[in-house]
């Protein structure tokens, strides 16, 4: 089992920044990704980046060099940074872990509450 818990989300004028960050608890040694996703009003949620277990990260077109992920694996934390906001970005930002089927666990997903970010002047 897999415990994840959000923070950070707010009310931000277009160009500020923001940081998200996103506690794991549980299992997490069997979490092989874990991301960002976001969902606003009237569009499909999408991927805003992630980060594997060796460190490999990927982002979303959208957010190519104004958003950075990072992980602290002693603190087992993942966040988000976010930077040069644009009313765009307003959604719903949801912290995501996932696991990949191995000899001992099956695969699976583990979700955040999330945490609304608001980009508006």
């Amino acid at each position: 089992q897999v415990q994840l818990v959000e923070s950070g989300g707010g009310l931000v004028q277009p160009g500020g920044s923001l940081r998200l960050s996103c506690a794991a608890s549980g299992s997490t040694f069997s979490i092989n990704i874990m991301g960002w996703y976001r969902q606003a009003p009237g569009k499909e949620r999408e991927l805003v980046a992630a980060i594997s277990s060796s460190g490999s990260t990927n982002y979303g077109d959208s957010v190519k060099g104004r958003f950075t992920i990072s992980r602290d694996n002693p603190k087992r934390t993942v966040y988000l940074q976010m930077n040069g906001l644009k009313p765009e970005d307003t959604a719903v930002y949801y912290c995501n872990a996932h696991r990949s089927a191995s000899a001992f666990m099956r695969s699976g997903d583990y979700w955040g509450q999330g945490t609304q970010v608001t980009v508006s002047s």
